[in-house]
């Protein structure tokens, strides 16, 4: 088992509950955080494990932590209409959570073998009292991104908030052993996926609309197994700020948010049992990010209320790093 942080709260259970006003729960969401009993995050090193590409949330053990329980929605998002790829599962099902609960409708992108966890997602985005749209695809395929766009405006009428966070890795120790495959399809999804979807939103994106990128700490201070990977999330970071001035003058903000080690599906999927076990030990906090502790940032550049002002910008979540090391 993981290690605790100490941090004095109530039984985490007790929390689901009262988020749910006291009503009977869905077996889905007792079965989510079931091996997490309180709001302490777990500390490395975690359970080894590992998984078949592209990983399963719902095999995960811990479970990533999304639900946010201590966060109360406040209407920043009322009404809004947002779609996000990978929305499945990790940093994507923890921003649909809380947008949801800040009153936005949400549509999720995800690939066919994720439908688990997709449904998963959708379940609880209902629960927080919004609509949800589930669309299988490939960000990859620019004609799918066209078709998910459209279908989303047809579900909620509008199109408010882009989320691009849908992204490929695979770690390789000798820069030899990078095929051009693995190159190409690196490329093709963590940064044609977000031109794709940019492209095609721009047709519905209007004044006050967002759009936000899911960066990394890698694409700042590089990653020497990681070299493909870390090339998009640093093209990630010049296209936020490029798009940003691009679109100013249309009244659309574009920023994006850029974690350091985080507890999702796309790392076990990445790593041996062994490296994942050790997956964030070396930040200050000795520990991964839980999802749910990212998706602040995202409701922040989401909402003109907090972040009106605010575009071309790349936030970092570090753990407690402060510098480049």
């Amino acid at each position: 088992m993981a290690k605790k942080e100490k941090k004095a709260s109530r039984g985490r259970s007790d929390k689901i509950k009262k988020a749910d006003g006291g009503g009977k729960l869905k077996k889905i969401v007792l079965r989510e955080q079931a091996d997490v009993s309180t709001e302490e995050h777990p500390l490395s090193p975690m359970p080894a494990q590992t998984q078949n590409r592209p990983g399963i949330e719902a095999k995960m053990s811990p479970r990533p932590e999304f639900l946010a329980l201590d966060y109360r929605g406040s209407g920043k998002l009322h009404d809004k209409a947002a779609l996000i790829t990978g929305g499945d599962s990790g940093i994507g099902r923890a921003v649909a959570v809380l947008f949801a609960r800040e009153g936005a409708n949400v549509a999720i992108i995800y690939l066919k073998a994720e439908q688990k966890d997709a449904e998963e997602t959708a379940a609880q985005i209902e629960r927080e009292g919004r609509r949800a749209l589930l669309i299988p695809g490939d960000v990859k395929d620019s004609k799918f991104c066209q078709k998910s766009v459209g279908q989303t405006v047809r579900e909620f009428g509008k199109l408010d908030i882009l989320i691009n966070n849908a992204a490929f890795q695979k770690h390789q120790d000798k820069f030899e052993d990078i095929t051009f495959s693995q190159w190409d399809k690196t490329f093709k999804t963590n940064i044609y996926g977000y031109f794709n979807m940019v492209k095609a939103s721009l047709k519905y994106l209007k004044k006050g609309g967002v759009i936000i990128n899911c960066g990394s700490i890698t694409g700042l201070e590089g990653s020497k197994e990681l070299i493909d990977y870390s090339s998009t999330k640093g093209a990630i970071h010049a296209f936020t700020k490029s798009l940003a001035q691009n679109l100013v003058e249309r009244e659309i903000r574009v920023n994006a948010v850029a974690p350091g080690p985080v507890w999702t599906p796309l790392n076990i999927a990445d790593k041996s049992a062994r490296e994942a076990a050790k997956h964030g030990a070396d930040t200050p906090m000795k520990r991964p990010a839980q999802p749910e502790e990212i998706a602040p940032a995202f409701v922040f550049f989401a909402s003109n209320t907090d972040s009106s002002y605010i575009s071309g910008e790349v936030l970092t979540i570090l753990g407690g790093e402060t510098r480049a090391s």
